[in-house]
């Protein structure tokens, strides 16, 4: 199982290989860091040299071997991994056609790195894996440093059509190094204050969800579920307890084409406030069974 992990040697390159570390970690990946290289990029050096072809080459080949040496001492000797170098005008579409290529269960890059209050402040690039990416997308919050295995996987639960994708790569992942599993439905309470019906109708999708889990993951694997209620769902994800080594797994929105992403309203909302990392899962996601985490 492979994951293809965006970097860049800044903060945000960090974040994601630090993420995608931890995930790894947890199910037993190997990681494909991939360094995009613009076609149309400006060269950043001495005028000299980028009046030299020999000597901006070279200037660049050592601009490449110092981001590889900086990627890979962030990966610890028990994780397998291997760096590659691409060009391609647009970073998006090369992450994908890699996924694609090497046949892999995840891509994970970093949060924009223009967030100064915000742990996620979504960028051009993981903008445009949401609405194109064929398999899962980790996004990695502003800042995120630890590189342990995740210790929880959170699933999001609702009753739209990207639920059930996520549902299923949950149960999956969770099932595959027995990490433990909590189901959480956000419940955004009406203003009026008639809250009963809408709170009902989430207990017994849950207990449905729960039901069919324990069903499908090993006896006595540690499994829970919790309906968490707020007056906004930004409000409902902040009353949520984290780990510090939680990974939340969500489903694309119902707009989505596909087997494709689209980050819909509710999970929007939710990124503003999440603290941990967040996996997005296409819409009617078909490999769940076969591939781990993607």
């Amino acid at each position: 199982m492979r994951y293809v992990v965006g970097y860049q040697s800044d903060e945000r390159g960090g974040d994601a290989v630090a993420v995608a570390v931890a995930i790894a970690r947890a199910q037993g990946a190997k990681l494909d860091i991939m360094l995009v290289l613009g076609e149309d990029a400006p060269y950043v050096g001495p005028s000299s040299e980028a009046d030299h072809p020999g000597r901006r080459v070279d200037a660049e080949e050592r601009q490449i071997l110092t981001a590889q040496q900086r990627a890979l001492a962030l990966v610890p000797k028990d994780v397998e991994v291997e760096f590659h170098v691409r060009e391609g005008s647009s970073p998006a579409a090369v992450l994908i056609e890699t996924a694609v290529e090497f046949e892999a269960a995840l891509i994970v890059v970093g949060a924009a790195s223009n967030g100064l209050f915000k742990r996620y402040t979504v960028g051009t690039v993981a903008n445009a894996l949401l609405h194109a990416s064929p398999v899962p997308v980790a996004l990695a919050p502003r800042g995120y440093k630890r590189s342990d295995p995740i210790e929880r996987l959170t699933a999001f639960i609702g009753q739209g059509p990207g639920a059930d994708a996520a549902v299923d790569v949950a149960l999956v992942a969770s099932a595959r190094r027995d990490v433990p599993l909590r189901f959480v439905s956000l419940v955004e309470l009406d203003e009026r204050g008639d809250h009963g019906r809408s709170v009902d109708a989430a207990n017994r999708h849950a207990d449905t969800v729960l039901g069919d889990a324990v069903g499908r993951l090993p006896k006595g694997h540690e499994t829970s579920v919790e309906v968490v209620r707020g007056r906004t769902f930004e409000e409902a994800v902040e009353s949520v307890d984290w780990l510090p080594g939680e990974l939340v797994i969500i489903g694309s929105s119902r707009l989505a084409q596909k087997r494709r992403l689209f980050l819909g309203s509710i999970a929007n909302k939710v990124l503003r406030v999440l603290p941990v990392p967040l996996v997005v899962v296409p819409l009617e996601y078909e490999r769940a069974e076969s591939r781990p985490l993607g």
